[in-house]
């Protein structure tokens, strides 16, 4: 059986001295004494300054900045992404878990600093709330062509091939779950 991504974490904390030289605590004590305080500043510096490869730089990174879902309550990080301004997405963030429910017992929901990271074996989907008005849904839909509303990702997300706009409940409907249930069945 694969390893949940909680395992995968811990494999990589355990083994950082080994790849890396130095435990956790000391690339976050190397961090913090940087004076860099946003993710991609702090990735550059480990990489471009320490050479460590980009899988433990992220990981020391959001180890540091308390963003990964290990290192937070996930409750709590859904509870702040949808928090002032966009409280008002919460209702179709819930939405989309009941519909995704559905699919089967086997999606793990991992909340980060910034979205829900919805995987089965892989990540398959990822929810963002972007703006006050819209949640951006990430597919992982590689080889399937872009439609005006399954866009190609561009620069919204790295680990995933389409998005999809949601800004109503209408916009939840039988063709965004097919879409999901595709990225779902191919993880």
């Amino acid at each position: 059986m694969a390893k949940s991504p909680e395992e995968i974490t811990a494999d990589m904390v355990a083994g950082l001295k080994e790849k890396t030289g130095k435990d956790l605590a000391a690339w976050q004590k190397i961090l913090k004494a940087s004076g860099l305080s946003k993710h991609g500043e702090m990735l550059k510096h480990l990489k471009s300054e320490h050479g460590v490869t980009h899988g433990f730089a992220n990981l020391i990174v959001h180890k540091t900045l308390n963003s990964d879902a290990g290192s937070a309550d996930g409750d709590d990080l859904i509870a702040a992404q949808y928090a002032g301004p966009k409280a008002g997405l919460r209702p179709l963030y819930d939405a989309l878990l009941k519909a995704i429910a559905k699919f089967g017992g086997d999606v793990d929901v991992s909340p980060k600093k910034g979205y829900v990271s919805l995987r089965r074996g892989k990540q398959f989907a990822l929810i963002q709330p972007s703006t006050a008005t819209r949640l951006d849904i990430g597919l992982n839909l590689k080889g399937v062509e872009p439609t005006a509303r399954l866009e190609a990702s561009g620069s919204f997300n790295a680990m995933c091939s389409h998005r999809v706009r949601v800004a109503a409940a209408k916009d939840i409907d039988a063709e965004l779950a097919g879409w999901l249930r595709a990225a779902y069945e191919r993880a």
